[in-house]
């Protein structure tokens, strides 16, 4: 039998606890009523995955697919190049890349309301992907931000100089990256004030940028002093690859990803972009297999990669049957770029970056106004195939004219400063040796 103090004690005890948790569940209920959390945990979670995928198609996937394809004395010098603009590129973004790109500024760039980081903290979301944290909208554009400088490494492979390298792929991400990327993805009618813009994952903002630069780069750099009288052969093409394979699956992030959602969008996104990648693969050894009577293992390989340069702008737009019209015609246009092009002009383009990267983007960019059409069968976009030809066409030009002559001044005032070749001796021993002082293998 319980003692009648105990008893009211009790009560009391009671009604103060059913007090306070109600006034507690009050104050929850109203604080969020105020600030509705709109963090999508299945959006958020793909986001990170298609982080690491963009990361990994640079290292170690592009290092692996440029390093197999220079000579074995240059091979450091390409892991190198690969892992020092990741870091440094990383930095850069942090410091004023992010603001420049995604914050409101001019006609042109964006302002520096965002620089360090300023003002986005662990719960600050965009107001154009409320569902994800900025922070990781940050992260995920960072791995876009470095890999476009990596791609046009390259044009330039066994011959420029490691410091050049760095202040050029500095200076020209801020001055032809950004605006691109500001006014193709954050703020449309920004770019040249061109509207209506269809770039999913980057034909114009970073493949034509980038092959552009590596067409110039190249050419004001010189060609290798074996060019073209010696065949310079790949020096490891297990490695090329194996990274052209890292890049593949890589791919998925960078274009399924850019939906910055886990949807049905992706998911088509994702589909149009292996079967692009698969048809330019196969076109390519067809088209080895009657010129010379065998198919290789780099022609497949440089053919996937055209594929999926070329669907990158068009993937959110064109359906499965779009994608091998696109996969094919980028794989036989591009093939001519490298195997024709290249010799009529006589431009050392080392590692075909302009030949794949620059015209697949290209390529990309203009059929993404056809074969995106719901005029076309499976295409998703509603608009005017003439119109959109016509938007798209300026876009590409806009960006050519932006990244060629940015690159031509940017390289220029390099050249006249600290140079952009290395000596004739260096470039005979090999960047490894000549530029960080090891050698990949041991003789």
């Amino acid at each position: 039998m319980t003692h009648p103090l105990l008893k009211r004690s009790g009560s009391g005890a009671l009604r103060s606890f059913s007090v306070m948790a109600a006034l507690a569940l009050a104050t929850t209920s109203a604080h969020a009523a105020t600030a509705p959390s709109t963090l999508n945990s299945g959006d958020t979670a793909w986001l990170l995955v298609s982080t690491a995928l963009v990361l990994f198609m640079m290292i170690p996937g592009l290092a692996l697919f440029y390093a197999g394809l220079v000579r074995a004395k240059n091979v450091l010098s390409i892991l190198m190049q690969c892992f020092a603009l990741t870091a440094v590129m990383s930095l850069v973004w942090l410091v004023c890349g992010y603001s420049l790109c995604f914050s409101d500024g001019g006609p042109f760039i964006g302002g520096f309301d965002k620089v360090f980081l300023k003002g986005v903290t662990p719960d600050t979301v965009r107001s154009d992907c409320p569902t994800i944290p900025e922070m990781l909208h940050f992260a995920y554009q960072m791995m876009f931000f470095l890999i476009t400088p990596g791609l046009f490494i390259g044009a330039f492979a066994e011959r420029m100089k490691f410091k050049a390298i760095l202040v050029f792929s500095i200076i020209w991400s801020l001055v032809v990256y950004a605006p691109c990327c500001y006014g193709v993805w954050h703020k449309a009618g920004a770019f040249f004030g061109l509207t209506g813009v269809i770039d999913l994952a980057g034909g114009i903002v970073v493949h034509i940028t980038a092959g552009v630069a590596a067409l110039v780069a190249c050419v004001m750099v010189g060609p290798r002093k074996e060019f073209p009288s010696a065949q310079l052969m790949p020096h490891n093409l297990p490695l090329t690859i194996v990274g052209a394979g890292m890049l593949w699956v890589g791919w998925f992030g960078f274009n399924a990803g850019s939906h910055l959602a886990a949807n049905g969008a992706a998911a088509m996104t994702l589909v149009v972009t292996h079967l692009s990648a698969c048809a330019a693969s196969v076109v390519w050894m067809l088209i080895e297999w009657i010129r010379n009577g065998k198919p290789s293992a780099l022609g497949i390989a440089t053919g996937s990669i055209a594929g999926l340069a070329a669907i990158t702008p068009a993937a959110g737009k064109v359906g499965p049957v779009g994608a091998l019209c696109i996969g094919s015609l980028s794989a036989l246009l591009c093939w001519l770029a490298c195997s024709k092009l290249k010799h009529k002009f006589g431009y050392d383009d080392s590692l075909d970056v302009f030949g794949v990267h620059g015209m697949g983007g290209f390529v990309g960019t203009i059929l993404v106004a056809v074969f995106g059409s719901t005029s076309f069968a499976g295409g998703l976009g509603d608009f005017n195939i003439g119109q959109q030809l016509m938007t798209q066409s300026l876009a590409a030009l806009w960006t050519i004219l932006l990244s060629g002559i940015a690159s031509f001044v940017i390289l220029k005032v390099i050249d006249l400063t600290m140079g952009l070749r290395v000596s004739q001796e260096d470039e005979n021993q090999g960047l490894d040796l000549a530029e960080h002082g090891e050698a990949a293998y041991n003789d």
